[in-house]
């Protein structure tokens, strides 16, 4: 029997989309396009096609000639811009939709979990839609009830499990499809995005549990846009980009690939104006004091800022440096840390030198905003200052401490030198 429980071969989705014309001031150009419009939906019914509403119609691939395999028990990551042909690619496998092109061949059951509530009927009890979900993938009412205590105790929603779903939150909503799927004895799981809903502990627990799936020798895909779940996931990403697979391996690749198609350091800043203050530039700067975009390890931040501003008293900046996947590494405040307010009047150069750090090599980024003493944020300007870091030197010898440990971002430093206490070994 083959590993291989998900194919797919030159994989294409098409989809009919209708657009709005501006009529004519000329009624008979108006009155023929109208007709035409009308023809093509009278078609399209005939025929038992979907109608689609619009004067022009115009033909749009979601999905075009994508080529992958998935083995038993791999957790594989589909990562993208949002329009990229995710959700299609999801929908398809979970056989929602049929492809315009190519085939698919899946050798297992399949839970899908690709919106809130997927598979759930409005009207019934949280406890009758368990039951439903079960028969629906082929289940016995005996095999559901060996789960249904462990399904409910993970959802946490014992207290309302007789009270129909639709007086449910978005959140509880989640919670219990989430664990009904993820509970039943399926052999392959998708999961599009969901999780987003839930708390940061359920998010966790979710987490959690689909690694102990795939430990079990259970298939999962995994959609997200939070990198740092994908990362601690996933061992594989797949990396879609206008609707074609454009990367397939290891997650961090993946990553990397998908993080430079968003060009994050080549994207122009929107400095604009806040109410009362202007970022006006900013740069970083070298050990001469020049604009840089590399940052060299274990040297302080050099940063130089220019602001305007107009009657804001108790006038503060605050800074967060974030790495490529936009997650947060650090955070400084001038009027927290500094507790200096700048001048509520005029334009100012700010120069500042923020302590060392060792990051790891990658693209990183300052968001700069502007604040005062009754204004939590009046201006901010996002990727004000982007940069990228060589391979650091935490021990005086290049070092990618980032590649060869899986997710460091900061070498961490002793405060006080490492103790030895050498002892004689104890007789035998």
């Amino acid at each position: 029997m083959s590993d291989v429980v998900i194919r797919a071969e030159k994989l294409g989705k098409k989809f009919v989309i209708g657009h709005q014309v501006e009529y004519s001031a000329i009624l008979g150009e108006a009155l023929v396009r109208s007709a035409r419009g009308m023809a093509r939906r009278a078609v399209d019914m005939l025929r038992g096609r979907a109608v689609v509403e619009g004067d022009e119609v115009e033909e749009f691939w979601a999905l075009r000639d994508v080529d992958f395999e998935i083995r038993r028990g791999e957790v594989v990551s589909i990562i993208g811009h949002n329009g990229a042909g995710k959700t299609t690619l999801l929908k398809i496998l979970s056989r929602i939709l049929e492809p315009t092109l190519g085939r698919v061949e899946l050798n297992g059951r399949v839970a899908s979990l690709l919106e809130v509530g997927t598979g759930f009927h409005q009207e019934l009890t949280g406890r009758e839609n368990i039951f439903l979900n079960g028969a629906i993938l082929g289940m016995t009412r005996q095999e559901v009830l060996a789960r249904f205590d462990e399904i409910v105790d993970f959802s946490g929603v014992e207290k309302f499990i007789d009270t129909p779903v639709k007086r449910y939150s978005v959140g509880m909503y989640a919670r219990l499809a989430f664990s009904v799927a993820a509970h039943l004895e399926t052999e392959i799981l998708f999961v599009d995005e969901v999780l987003a809903v839930g708390d940061a502990e359920f998010q966790k627990r979710c987490l959690d549990r689909m690694s102990a799936v795939a430990s079990a020798g259970r298939t999962v895909l995994f959609v997200s846009h939070n990198l740092a779940a994908v990362a601690a996931l996933t061992r594989r990403g797949i990396v879609l980009k206008g609707g074609r697979l454009i990367f397939d391996g290891p997650i961090e690749n993946a990553i990397a690939h998908y993080s430079a198609s968003l060009s994050k350091g080549k994207v122009s800043r929107d400095w604009g104006r806040g109410h009362h203050s202007a970022i006006i530039s900013a740069d970083l700067l070298d050990a001469q004091g020049m604009p840089t975009d590399t940052y060299e390890p274990g040297t302080p931040f050099n940063l130089r800022i220019e602001v305007e501003t107009a009657n804001m008293p108790g006038l503060g900046l605050e800074l967060h440096l974030r790495d490529a996947n936009n997650l947060p590494v650090g955070f400084y405040s001038s009027s927290i840390f500094s507790q200096t307010p700048l001048p509520s009047q005029g334009r100012h150069v700010c120069t500042l030198s923020l302590q060392p750090l060792f990051l790891a090599s990658g693209d990183y980024s300052f968001d700069i905003s502007t604040n005062s003493l009754t204004i939590v944020v009046d201006h901010a300007v996002a990727n004000a200052i982007p940069f990228r870091v060589a391979a650091s030197s935490p021990g005086g010898i290049a070092y990618d401490f980032k590649q060869s440990l899986g997710n460091g971002v900061l070498a961490m430093q002793l405060a006080s030198p490492l103790r030895i206490d050498s002892r004689s070994p104890e007789p035998a």
